[in-house]
């Protein structure tokens, strides 16, 4: 399908923004469209899509292009040509005779690839993972995909079944999730968030993965609850559905702007018991009041995102090694302050979207060494009855085995007090 002269110059100049690295591929783009509001939504469709999928195949579209420069214009040529699945008849007529060379040149080449570009993953990842090379590439060849489109059934409003039935009654393929029994996975994109089942709050676009994180939690109706890096209020809005609006639940971040997000959710939902609290870091005096008061507390804790590549391509190029271990101090604080939280018998979920060893099992490892009055639940005891996955102490999922973000969770309890005799 030819594109249009907007849709090319438009794939050429995100893509000069997003190749800096210097801010979130996501952030970068909504900028961008809202800087061009003349893009249709067909055009902001295909300048998306071929930006993802170009930063998706980086490292295989830079030995394409090789020994040339992998200028943002010959990036867009050869991820049309060699990724997206276009002919050089739809981009022709926009390209000068130089141009015109090098992408009849780029169609016929094949590059000669190492397990890191045919992964797409950085080298010092694949190190830290330690895997064998064909878990690796695996699991890299899942991350190059286009994630699904996962729905969350808002139980307090609605149920799987009904949802299914009015999207079929729509002609819109959809199916339950595997693992979650809130989940909807659809078969194909569609603009959502104008559908009555988005606006009337009955749904919610979740990961499978992410919401087996917050029924982990085993949030219960009546209950003291603190969701505490709650961000957009995602799986704030899953716990409290759980609660049935009954209870308690505090949602803690550190962004005004995230924490903002979540009020337009929050009134979709029809959920009344969430109190949204702005604290300035994990040891603000607001955390400290809760001290001992908790049942439950989820901390999904920042972390390098290695786990959403599908969706946050850009997290390969601008992490690092050291920035994973200042995220592992970071997370190691978080979740020292947020198990204070809890009362006796207290439960609380730590979890990343990372697949790094040091950011998962070894904070917990150095959590409980350090803690000798917590223990570790394990992830099928943990996790409702009717999910039938197999773990074992932890919740450990990956996009080529389960079809989810790559996810890591630990449930822990705190100790009960010994009744007196």
């Amino acid at each position: 399908m030819a594109l249009t002269s907007f849709q090319f110059r438009g794939i050429v100049e995100a893509l000069t923004k997003v190749i800096r690295f210097d801010y979130p591929t996501d952030a970068v783009m909504s900028r961008y469209f809202r800087e061009n509001r003349k893009l249709g939504a067909k055009d902001r469709f295909i300048i998306g899509e071929t930006v993802y999928a170009t930063l998706r195949r980086y490292n295989y579209l830079e030995a394409v292009i090789a020994p040339q420069e992998a200028t943002p214009k010959y990036l867009a040529i050869a991820s049309l040509l060699k990724v997206r699945g276009h002919s050089f008849r739809d981009i022709a007529d926009y390209l000068s005779e130089s141009d015109k060379k090098f992408a009849e040149d780029v169609k016929m080449r094949k590059p000669e690839l190492n397990l890191a570009a045919k992964a797409e993953l950085p080298q010092w990842v694949i190190d830290k993972l330690g895997w064998a090379d064909e878990d690796v590439l695996a699991l890299g060849q899942s991350l190059q995909q286009n994630a699904p489109l996962d729905l969350r059934v808002n139980t307090f409003k609605s149920k799987p079944q009904k949802v299914l039935d009015a999207l079929a009654q729509e002609g819109i393929e959809a199916s339950l999730t595997p693992y979650s029994p809130i989940g909807i996975r659809l078969k194909e994109k569609f603009q959502l968030q104008k559908h009555p089942l988005y606006t009337g709050g009955e749904v919610e676009i979740q990961d499978e993965g992410s919401q087996l994180l917050g029924l982990m939690l085993d949030a219960r109706r009546g209950e003291m609850v603190v969701d505490f890096c709650a961000g957009a209020g995602g799986k704030t809005l899953l716990l409290a559905s759980a609660m049935a609006n009954k209870g308690r639940l505090y949602a803690f971040d550190v962004a005004e702007k995230r924490l903002s997000n979540l009020s337009p959710r929050l009134k979709r939902s029809g959920i009344s018991n969430i109190y949204t609290i702005l604290i300035n870091n994990e040891v603000d005096s607001r955390v400290k009041r809760l001290y001992g008061k908790v049942d439950r507390v989820l901390v999904d804790a920042p972390c390098s995102g290695m786990g959403t590549l599908r969706r946050n391509p850009d997290l390969k190029f601008r992490q690092s090694p050291k920035s994973v271990e200042e995220l592992n101090q970071k997370q190691m604080a978080i979740l020292v302050s947020a198990a204070k939280l809890l009362k006796p018998g207290g439960r609380i979920v730590y979890a990343t979207c990372s697949l790094l060893e040091e950011e998962n099992e070894a904070i917990v490892a150095q959590f409980l060494a350090a803690n000798e009055d917590f223990s570790v639940l394990p992830a099928n005891e943990a996790l409702p009855k009717k999910i039938a996955i197999e773990m074992g102490d932890y919740l450990k999922l990956y996009p080529h085995i389960h079809h989810t973000d790559g996810f890591f969770a630990a449930a822990l309890v705190k100790k009960a007090e010994e009744k007196k005799k």
